[in-house]
């Protein structure tokens, strides 16, 4: 029935933008699908590792480097 109304209104059956456009080349998609996805998974990894890694202990005896490293 919708069909039937949107012919005697001229509209047409295939919406706006759903042809397709030009294909895209082999580097495209491996840039778009496989380099992407990669390099932010590495880049996050590195950003984790960083931010989580094991801070350097001081010896006993020594003063810490810095104010934020001690508990008087």
């Amino acid at each position: 029935m919708i069909r039937s109304i949107a012919l005697v209104f001229g509209m047409a059956p295939v919406e706006g933008g759903a042809m397709p456009g030009e294909p895209l080349t082999a580097v495209q998609t491996f840039l778009y699908f496989v380099a992407t996805p990669v390099g932010l998974f590495l880049l996050i990894t590195v950003l984790v590792l960083a931010g989580t890694r094991e801070k350097k202990k001081t010896e006993p005896g020594k003063k810490p480097s810095s104010v934020v490293d001690s508990i008087e």
